[in-house]
């Protein structure tokens, strides 16, 4: 695996929890009583989007070295919330409510064609 790569891989995850402590700051639940639930929405995030991404090209270089390729990172996205809500609710034995689905969603492709675009523009440079 290139160096990109890992870089890519160790900034997803850390963009993955960030928008997850966002999500719950949001909501005044930042306590660390909270962790347990953050990991319940941090790792089914963490393996919608691993199970994704790479169907969609988004380790290859040919897409992550052009900035017409971030529509990727929000396609994966807008697909790995919904599938990451789920786990969720399977994971807490919990009802999956479609609004908060469609909520992760939004914000998690921005989340993450943000963090994509900085890659590329911080790559572009070295």
């Amino acid at each position: 695996m290139t160096k990109s790569k890992y870089i890519l891989i160790l900034g997803d995850l850390l963009a993955i929890a960030l928008i997850t402590i966002i999500g719950f700051a949001t909501h005044g639940e930042t306590d660390l009583s909270f962790l347990p639930r953050m990991a319940a929405l941090f790792f089914p995030l963490s393996i919608s989007w691993f199970l994704l991404a790479p169907v969609l090209g988004l380790f290859q270089r040919e897409s992550t070295s052009n900035p017409k390729q971030l529509w990727r990172p929000v396609w994966a996205g807008l697909f790995a919330a919904p599938l990451a809500t789920v786990l969720r609710g399977f994971l807490l034995d919990a009802p999956i409510i479609p609004i908060f689905a469609a909520i992760l969603a939004g914000t998690f492709a921005l989340g993450m064609v943000v963090w994509r675009a900085l890659y590329f523009f911080l790559d572009r440079r070295a």
